[in-house]
């Protein structure tokens, strides 16, 4: 059986203990958000956001809400790793151009299918 996903009595421990070099708890905060098998997960979230703060957001939230919280921070922190100065709002700002180009593409398409229309409509 699994608790945290981890195996009972397993002394396996989280990505996040693993990296931080320290005895994984039972109820460790981090256990259920950062497996072992997922350590550059818990390493981008370290290097962006610190253990501590994570600990403390992960700490203040209800249990419900911590697993969008830690996808939250998860996407952050790739995103600062790859955007240092703009990290999500790059990202953001990039697809809203590409939004921006593809609706001019779009008026320019639907302007000439009526112009087309308007030339094939006999008189």
């Amino acid at each position: 059986m699994k608790e945290n996903g981890r195996k009972q009595g397993a002394v396996s421990p989280c990505a996040a203990c693993k990296l931080l070099r320290r005895r994984c708890a039972p109820d460790c905060v981090f256990a259920p958000y950062f497996p072992a098998d997922e350590p550059q997960k818990f390493a981008n979230v370290h290097r962006v956001f610190g253990a501590s703060n994570v600990n403390k957001m992960l700490q203040e939230l209800p249990m419900q809400q911590r697993g969008d919280a830690v996808s939250s921070m998860v996407y952050e922190a790739n995103a600062r790793i790859r955007d240092p100065v703009y990290g999500c709002v790059g990202a953001i700002s990039s697809l809203q151009q590409q939004i921006d180009v593809l609706q001019t593409q779009l008026a320019v398409a639907q302007a000439e299918v009526v112009h087309l229309r308007m030339r094939h409509i006999p008189f």
